[in-house]
């Protein structure tokens, strides 16, 4: 049987993927190893929070899924950095981790364009360097215009506790054992990485009354730009805050050559997340802190299972013990699932494009944490972006290639096929240099119509857009006109320049009943207008770098006065413009002045 698409791999990047290029009118198929796997959660029963909240919001708008799933399925919202202002706010909601993967499958089925079988890939049907199709584990092959590899951390993936090393996929899936070995046959340079999870805690067996409790927003947030409300504001899942002591810190130094990653195993390779280390990690880097902080949060309302937020280890199982039980209200607590270390390959980044697909391989493209990355909310905007990118493809269209001045998803892809990874990879605020631009609020205006041009926001939500998107330019052209006698005559829009000014104190004066979000965008564009232009500018002065296209068939080679870690960086990544060269790791202003030179005597003997 042939497919225009086949994607391999049900995680976050896959659905999206599927989903995508389905919707867009492609037979599509989608392989997974389960079926009761599509969706899962096998670490934090969460979605969202710093940048990641906002990279939901731009998947929603592009017209992905994700978003729409989670509000479904949530048990607490809360808005993190309210207070730090816009440019760094973010959603962050509690998850439900049997009812996303349910409703997540019940979505892929509705889709007529998809099949979804259960199985393993092995290999690739490569052709002349052009993908044909995939082979399964049982030697059968199937054909494909085009392939979308979301294998998630299944290539090669070890389990690790102690001293003890298990071949298999997270919470006991499957693991694929030959792909990544295939992918290297191709070409590809395997990079070896490494993650974990923390302990899954009886509730029932936790005294609550020694924790500070966390509780949901009083007010009502949605992921999707639909703004459907599915749970209540005032009976949301509590969560839990405590902190670690002086015992759990001396338990993990009186055994630190029992954790896998400090001397339990030997033959260790992958490399851990920066930003969300092991416990143990947390220990030895930072010896100077006292405490840590941890959060207990629910996994589901269907069972017990709290999730020990912060307390990743690679400790042998009775140590776990220990540790877990000096902590505060968890002095006789049942542990029903221990911490894990998973170790698993993935593919350089740089070996990829802007658009996702591989430079190795014509027709193959990557998505998730196969491309190096770390979150459920990475996986599924690189699938949700490689799908889109498949289609356009497929119907030989230019490739949707999203800039950092235009969404964080612009900055992750951008990150790692010019920078690359040597840790899995985490979105941060401070990654964006324009994150002024790409708040939480102002998705939908940056990316909907993108998502209508490419063809899955439909006409009916693009109008709706395009409403809401008139209705903060009148409020703004009303703010200007409107002034106040009771403050000298000054405009609304000259008070709303005042910090402690919000805009909501005005309503009488607008001759019509705006929503609370679109009154809240334009009070941000009203109160913040200096930044954003200033910022602004200084994107598109970047932004013409872009332009300045480097010539494909350019050999650095022939660059003279060049330094040398300059040009094996380039040659690697193989920059399309100017502006991504700048963006490389080892290339120095002084580099990008000869490469200059030497592209203008270049064109001018073209």
């Amino acid at each position: 049987m042939n497919y225009e698409v086949i994607v391999v791999g049900g995680g976050h990047a896959g659905c999206e993927a599927a989903l995508s290029c389905s919707r867009l009118g492609h037979k599509t198929l989608l392989i997974t190893g389960s079926f009761n796997c599509i969706a899962n959660m096998p670490c934090n029963p969460s979605i969202g929070g710093a940048a990641k909240g906002t990279v939901v919001r731009e998947i929603d708008a592009l017209g992905g899924e994700m978003g729409k799933c989670a509000d479904k399925t949530l048990l607490q919202m809360k808005m993190l950095n309210y207070a730090k202002g816009p440019a760094v706010k973010s959603l962050r909601a509690q998850i439900d981790k049997v009812s996303y993967p349910e409703e997540m499958r019940k979505t892929l089925k509705k889709e007529k364009k998809l099949n979804i079988i259960e199985e393993m890939v092995e290999d690739l049907i490569v052709e002349k360097k052009i993908i044909k199709g995939v082979i399964l584990s049982n030697n059968k092959k199937i054909k494909g215009k085009i392939v979308i590899l979301c294998t998630g951390t299944h290539l090669k993936s070890d389990i690790l506790i102690g001293n003890t090393r298990k071949r298999s996929g997270p919470n006991d899936e499957k693991p694929s054992n030959y792909l990544s070995d295939n992918l290297k046959k191709y070409g590809f340079k395997i990079l070896r990485l490494k993650t974990g999870t923390p302990q899954r805690l009886d509730r029932k067996t936790i005294d609550f009354s020694k924790m500070k409790i966390e509780e949901g927003d009083k007010k009502a947030y949605t992921f999707s730009f639909e703004n459907k409300l599915y749970y209540d504001v005032n009976n949301q899942e509590a969560c839990h805050l405590i902190y670690t002591n002086e015992k759990t810190k001396k338990i993990v130094l009186d055994n630190i050559n029992k954790s896998s990653m400090y001397g339990g195993l030997d033959n260790i390779e992958g490399v851990g997340p920066r930003y969300c280390p092991s416990f143990e990690d947390k220990i030895i880097k930072f010896k100077e802190k006292e405490f840590h902080q941890l959060f207990l949060e629910p996994e589901s309302k269907y069972y017990d299972d709290i999730y020990l937020q912060g307390f990743s280890t690679s400790m042998p199982i009775e140590i776990q013990e220990k540790m877990v039980h000096s902590l505060p209200g968890l002095e006789k607590v049942l542990i029903k699932k221990y911490a894990y270390a998973i170790e698993y390959d993935a593919i350089y980044p740089t070996q990829i494009k802007n658009n996702l697909e591989t430079k190795i391989i014509k027709n193959l493209f990557t998505a998730g944490q196969i491309n190096g990355t770390s979150g459920y909310e990475e996986a599924a905007c690189q699938g949700l972006m490689a799908g889109i990118n498949a289609s356009l493809k497929l119907r030989k269209r230019k490739p949707l290639i999203l800039k950092r001045n235009e969404a964080y998803i612009g900055v992750l892809i951008d990150d790692l096929v010019t920078k690359g990874t040597k840790e899995p990879y985490r979105l941060l605020t401070s990654r964006a240099e324009y994150r002024l631009l790409l708040r939480h609020d102002n998705a939908d205006l940056r990316l909907t119509t993108y998502g209508y041009k490419v063809g899955l926001v439909k006409e009916k939500k693009y109008n709706k857009f395009k409403e809401k998107q008139q209705n903060i330019k009148d409020i703004i052209k009303t703010t200007k006109k409107i002034k106040i006698k009771e403050e000298n005559n000054k405009t609304i829009y000259s008070l709303l320049k005042r910090p402690e000014i919000k805009i909501d104190v005005f309503n009488k004066h607008f001759n019509k009943k705006y929503t609370e979000e679109e009154l809240e965008q334009a009070e941000t564009i009203i109160k913040y207008e200096g930044y954003i232009i200033k910022t602004e500018k200084e994107a598109k002065k970047m932004e013409k770098l872009e332009y300045k296209l480097i010539p494909k068939e350019i050999d650095y080679n022939n660059i003279k006065n060049i330094a040398s870690e300059a040009r094996q960086k380039l040659n690697e990544v193989r920059p399309e413009s100017i502006g991504q060269a700048i963006r490389i790791s080892g290339v120095n202003p002084s580099d990008i002045s000869i490469l200059m030179v030497y592209m203008r005597r270049y064109y001018k003997n073209e």
